[in-house]
């Protein structure tokens, strides 16, 4: 399996399709949950606080009309610069790079220090190398105390499913990919009041270059926020695909994608099997040992420990 290890549980859980864990959990965190927010949105900006979302993504580009941009500006130097949201990952989504509002869009976000820049529209590798530069490091994530943000990926337009690759090896800042299934549907002519099924091969083709470079990635929005039935035949379509999570468009989305993104009752269970029988004398030194007539390595321990261990972060 790599550098990375898929946390399965298809005997343990069957409400959920599984959990991927990169092994190095220390930069991993959970995005079951990537909800929208208008910038320009003040009262919405306020009551991210209390939302039980894994990310938020301060939205600059589609859902700020262009009188509204300097409100956007304000609101999120005002209202997001400096502050933590309850430990909630923070990212800001600008305007499309090489357009006229991009570059203040990118100081601003900048000024405030977000966990991640998401960029609309990727199209080519340079975007990705450009941007990572503009925002102060082409290198590494640093170490804690060293603050340089993540750079994040909306992969929406033909071209970009064409340069997939050269995209996600164009920087180490690029960690996460992003669909964007309305603009790929309307630059495609693709009809999605059936479904999505026509998509499929090209969100398959996202989720693979982003696993081969040891990126996250996350499903597109469902637009029906009312059709929560809708809603939750979609995530877990997406979680049996192997996406992180969802973006979502309205807080009322947020619980169906925490339920179907995020580990079972049964895979913590198992985990916490898995630990407590690894710490038995009779363990001691075993590669491998039997629980319930399975068979379990060492390997399948360290999936559990990280699993237990993200549980317990707020």
């Amino acid at each position: 399996m790599g550098n990375n290890i898929l946390a399965s549980h298809a005997k343990w859980g069957q409400k959920h399709a599984m959990v991927f864990i990169p092994e190095h959990a220390e930069k991993f965190r959970f995005r079951r949950s990537a909800l929208f927010m208008p910038a320009s949105n003040a009262r919405a900006l306020e009551k991210a606080r209390t939302l039980s979302c894994d990310t938020l993504i301060f939205d600059l580009e589609d859902a700020v009309a262009d009188d509204a941009r300097g409100t956007a500006h304000e609101n999120l130097l005002t209202l997001v610069k400096g502050e933590e949201f309850g430990g909630r990952e923070r990212v800001i989504r600008v305007s499309a790079y090489g357009s006229p509002t991009f570059s203040e869009d990118l100081a601003v976000a900048l000024a405030c220090q977000p966990d991640a820049i998401l960029l609309p529209k990727v199209e080519q590798a340079g975007t990705i190398a450009e941007v990572a530069n503009l925002a102060g490091s082409d290198g590494p994530i640093p170490a804690p105390g060293l603050w340089t943000p993540a750079i994040w990926a909306m992969i929406e337009t033909p071209m970009a499913l064409l340069n997939l690759r050269e995209i996600c090896a164009a920087s180490k800042r690029l960690s996460c990919l992003v669909v964007g299934p309305n603009d790929l549907a309307k630059a495609t002519g693709t009809s999605m009041e059936q479904g999505r099924d026509a998509m499929l091969p090209w969100l398959m083709m996202i989720i693979a270059a982003a696993r081969a470079h040891g990126q996250s990635v996350l499903d597109g929005v469902y637009n029906n926020f009312r059709d929560i039935d809708g809603l939750a035949a979609e995530c877990a379509q997406g979680a049996s695909m192997g996406f992180d999570g969802k973006t979502l468009i309205h807080p009322s989305q947020i619980d169906t994608a925490n339920n179907a993104f995020g580990p079972s009752e049964k895979e913590i269970a198992r985990a916490q099997a898995i630990v407590d029988a690894f710490s038995l004398p009779s363990a001691d030194g075993k590669g491998a040992i039997q629980i319930n007539g399975e068979m379990v390595e060492r390997l399948h321990l360290a999936v559990a420990e990280r699993l237990l261990r993200l549980m317990e972060t707020p």
